[in-house]
């Protein structure tokens, strides 16, 4: 990768997995534009996504980890990410290789979308 934001990336997925949600949303533009998932649909801005997340944790345990990091010609950084998604037991619900894509305003994410 030559963008720089590689670093930037594993340490946002670094904080998810460690439930830093102060961290992850300060990687976050005011104004992010992130999907929901789990729910359907997109949110606007680091509060939805807060809340977003906050309502995920209670129901389901998501485990991201990155399997490769590279810049499209767009400007746009694909992450390659397998997860593991577990009950509040442990018990595995999902397992799954997922195409996240950052862009990204300076030093923050922007808008996040996913690929099948």
């Amino acid at each position: 990768m030559t963008s720089g934001h590689a670093d930037s990336l594993r340490a946002l997925y670094q904080a998810f997995n460690d439930r830093d949600l102060d961290a992850v949303l300060a990687a976050m533009a005011p104004d992010v534009d992130w999907p929901n998932g789990w729910e359907g649909g997109r949110l606007s801005g680091r509060d939805e996504v807060r809340d977003y997340w906050e309502r995920q944790w209670r129901e389901i345990r998501p485990m991201t980890i990155v399997r490769h990091l590279r810049d499209r010609p767009d400007g746009t950084v694909e992450a390659r990410v397998r997860l593991v998604v577990r009950d509040p037991a442990g018990n595995v619900l999902e397992r799954s290789e997922v195409t996240h894509v950052y862009e990204f305003e300076g030093p923050h994410v922007r808008r996040m979308t996913l690929e099948p």
